[in-house]
Formats: C-alpha cells, sequence, structure tokens
C-alpha cells in the first residue's frame, strides 16, 4: 500500500491538466521534489515552473530527471488516463518497473482518514466545490480542497488547510469517483456523458449509485431534485418546492443575481451570489446545504457567498463595460449550454448574443448532436470552430458541421480561430460568449484585445 508520508519525489504524466497540476503543487507544497511531462506548454505549466516544479514538453525518456530510474518507496509515479497509451514516457517509466497510480487514487489515499466532502456530477461541480471550499475557508473551517478550475478567491486549484477536513471534485470520468468514501457527498446531475466509457446512460447513472453507496456509516447525501438515485438523500432544487432545500425569490438586481434560501430548519433572505447564472444559485443551494450540515453560521454562509469571485472559465467576464460584455464558459455538454446561455440572456434580454462555441470530442459530438443544435438556436448568432479532439482519434462522419447543419439559427458559419478573432475585430459585438473545453481558451486574450482595440 503506497504511504503517502514516505514520498520524496513525485512524476506526473499529464501535469499540465487541472486535476494533475493540482496534485503537482499539493506534493510540492509537502516540499516534496516534484517534475512531469506534458504535450503543451500553458499559462498553467508556465505557473507550475514558476512555483519551481520541472516541466518538459517532449514526450522523450531521455528528458526524465535521473531520480526517475529506479522504483523506491520514496518515489510516486501519477498518470491521467488522458496521456495515449502509446505514449513513449508511460511506457518507460512502465518497463522500468514503476507502479504507476491514477490521479483518482492519489486523491483516495490522501483523503482516506480526514473528514472528505466530495462533490460528483456532470456538470456544477467545480463551482460547487469551490464554494464549500471558499464557505468553510470563510467560517473559520480550514480545509484542503483539490478542485477542478482555477478558483479566483484562491487564485489556484488546490488550497492547502491545516485540519483533517478535505473537500475534492469528484470525477465520473473513467470511473474515477470509485475510489472515495466522502462523509458528505452531494451530486449535481447524472446528465449523459462519457457514453464513449459507459456506453449508455444506464451504466453511468449505475456508477452514480455507486459512488452513492460508498459514503462513510452516518454521512449524508446530497443531490439535485429528480435524480435516479436509490438512497436516502437530501435534496435541492431552485424555483419550485417540493424539495429539502431550495433557492426561491430569484431576481436580478444591479447586474447581480439575488435569491433567498429555505429548508426545514433555517431561511436565508436576501442572498447575493458573487457569480451569475441561475445553475450557479442551483450549486450555491447544494454548497448552504453542506455548510449547514457543518455547523456554519447562516450570517457567515450569505457573507461568504457576497465575497465569492467565481471559478476561471465559469461564467467569467473577461470585459465588462458599457460598450462591450465578453463573458467565458468552460460550458461543453448540451445541458451546461443551455444553462449558461439562459443565464446571459437573463442578465442582457435585449442584447445580441454572438456566441463563439469548440466541440469538445468526436464521440460527445456524435452522441449529442441534436443536443447542442437546440442549444445554440438560443444565441443570436453562432461562430462555430472545429471539434477538439483532446484523446480521440476522428471519427468518420463527424465533424462540426455535424451541429451546424441540425439547428435552425440564420446567422451560423464555421470558421478558424483566426478567423474569429478577425471577425470579433470587425463586428465588434456588444455581447460575446466563448464556450468550450478544448483549447478555446487560447482565444479568450485576442479576443478581449479585438474588443478593447478602439476602432
Amino acid at each position: 500500500m503506497l504511504e503517502l508520508g514516505n514520498i520524496k519525489q513525485v512524476y506526473l504524466i499529464g501535469i499540465g491538466g487541472i486535476g494533475m497540476s493540482g496534485l503537482a503543487r499539493y506534493f510540492n507544497h509537502l516540499g516534496c521534489m516534484v517534475c512531469g511531462y506534458d504535450k503543451t506548454s500553458t499559462p498553467l505549466t508556465d505557473t507550475l515552473e514558476h512555483e519551481g516544479i520541472q516541466v518538459i514538453f517532449e514526450d522523450d525518456s531521455n528528458l526524465i530527471s535521473q531520480a526517475f530510474t529506479t522504483p523506491d518507496d520514496a518515489t510516486l509515479v501519477i498518470y491521467t488516463p488522458a496521456i495515449p497509451k502509446n505514449s513513449i514516457i508511460l511506457n518507460f517509466l512502465k518497463r522500468a518497473g514503476f507502479e504507476l497510480y491514477k490521479r483518482s487514487q492519489v486523491l483516495g489515499i490522501i483523503s482516506k482518514g480526514m473528514f472528505t466532502v466530495a462533490v460528483a456530477g456532470t456538470h456544477g461541480k467545480t463551482t460547487t466545490s469551490s464554494l464549500i471550499a471558499h464557505l468553510l475557508t470563510e467560517a473559520g473551517k480550514s480545509c484542503s480542497a483539490f478542485l477542478g478550475g482555477i478558483a479566483t478567491n484562491f487564485e489556484s486549484n488546490v488550497v492547502y488547510g491545516n485540519s483533517d477536513i478535505v473537500v475534492v471534485e469528484a470525477d465520473e470520468y473513467d470511473r474515477s469517483f470509485l475510489t472515495l468514501y466522502p462523509d458528505i457527498a452531494i451530486i449535481t446531475s447524472m446528465d449523459a456523458d462519457h457514453l464513449d466509457i459507459y456506453g449508455d446512460h444506464e451504466h453511468l447513472a449505475d456508477s452514480f449509485r455507486m459512488f452513492a453507496s460508498q459514503i462513510k456509516g452516518g454521512g449524508k447525501l446530497i443531490a439535485k431534485q429528480g435524480l435516479p438515485l436509490q438512497h436516502q438523500f437530501t435534496s435541492y432544487t431552485i424555483g419550485a418546492e417540493g424539495a429539502d432545500a431550495v433557492g426561491h425569490n430569484i431576481r436580478v438586481e444591479k447586474g447581480s443575481f439575488c435569491f433567498d434560501f429555505v429548508n426545514g430548519d433555517t431561511a436565508i433572505a436576501d442572498i447575493q451570489l458573487g457569480l451569475p447564472g441561475l445553475h450557479n444559485i442551483e450549486n450555491a443551494v447544494a454548497a448552504i446545504q453542506v455548510a449547514l450540515f457543518m455547523d456554519i453560521d447562516p450570517d457567515v454562509i450569505k457573507a461568504a457567498l457576497a465575497s465569492f469571485r467565481g471559478v476561471k472559465r465559469r461564467f467569467e467576464y473577461v470585459v465588462k463595460t458599457e460598450r462591450h460584455i465578453y463573458i467565458d464558459d468552460y460550458a461543453h455538454h448540451p445541458e451546461e449550454l443551455k444553462a449558461c446561455i439562459s443565464s446571459v440572456k437573463r442578465l442582457y434580454p435585449k442584447t445580441k448574443l454572438t456566441a463563439v462555441f469548440q466541440p469538445h470530442l468526436y464521440t460527445r459530438t456524435r452522441d449529442f448532436a441534436d443536443g447542442f443544435a437546440e442549444a445554440l438556436n438560443m444565441v443570436d448568432e453562432l461562430l462555430m470552430l472545429d471539434i477538439y479532439p483532446a484523446r480521440e482519434l476522428p471519427i468518420a462522419g463527424v465533424d462540426a458541421s455535424t451541429i451546424l447543419d441540425k439547428m435552425q439559427l440564420q446567422h451560423k458559419q464555421l470558421l478558424g480561430k483566426a478567423e474569429v478573432v478577425a471577425y470579433v475585430k470587425e463586428q465588434r459585438p456588444e455581447l460575446l460568449l466563448t464556450v468550450g473545453a478544448g483549447d478555446i481558451d487560447q482565444l479568450v486574450q485576442p479576443l478581449k484585445q479585438a474588443l478593447e482595440d478602439v476602432a
């Protein structure tokens, strides 16, 4: 069994991923020697290097530090399933005799013996887990946290606490969350996704039910109202009655979303959420219920929600001036797109919405083309990028046009990245939204510049 107390050096294959980089920072914080490989240099890998972590960008075993040539109890090698099975570095370390651990296995080992709050769901995980970590921190309850995004309040995807409380994002991809045995579990959604792994929606749902069954004795399960679970749980929802915890009286005041919270024991009025979006109010309701279970005072909860500054690429305002609004979001599933676009239109109902969308994965595009078309029909103008393949090889007959051809929207076109920037610079849309989980984030700064340049 891996003993974390013995670890002195850590190698991460796929270190630039948001989850992997969190582990890299965690072990670096503990004083371990940390190195890793990723195929692309990004602002996140730049930050890792600035923090003293060695990162290489060529899949070449000759570039691996000599410290990682012979297995021993002081060395830990972590990999992400997104790394291709034919990776030279991956196979070199395997042949050298290292036992390779998935990120999820290491998270399971770290959280073992700790009071674990685990947030699962096909969407909403990152914002909800970041909200919970922020609420705990503001309440003076120190916690560690492993997040799926850069939480603006912490300016990091990892939080270092000095208590036995840990908040983790429980990832359903590759059934990773089954390494966790939480004290409090949240399930935000169980929409069909990752069908390349699960085959069909029911197998995905079975995996969530198995996750729910792993809650420790006496633990709590909090889940969105209506989810097909086979366990007793505290339900939550927004705008409707019938759930155990409800966010209601939702309104927009001076450009901010406000709402009231009520459950069987507690009512909190006039909550101002420092993050836009109806879907984020829903995430906040789940986070409030966690905080109440952990005996945090309602007044502290209310103040902390107002001071929450969001997560990078989760309904993030890139430009917010009298002339232009530019919002960037990670949405990459039809339900996420609907939630994001609905929230933008509720905030700016009279303004033409131009969206830039990059589909993520060939399989997801194939499996949910109708849903993507329906969601994207909600915008006024669409600039579509090609599919970001990530870990996948192309699928014959599946491309961005698979979605476009199903859309009724009149103003739609398929463009390359440079063409999108040129178009935005020329048209200067008043309301711009970029959405996607691939490398569309590389467009954020060029598009910001295009809008801010004086015509």
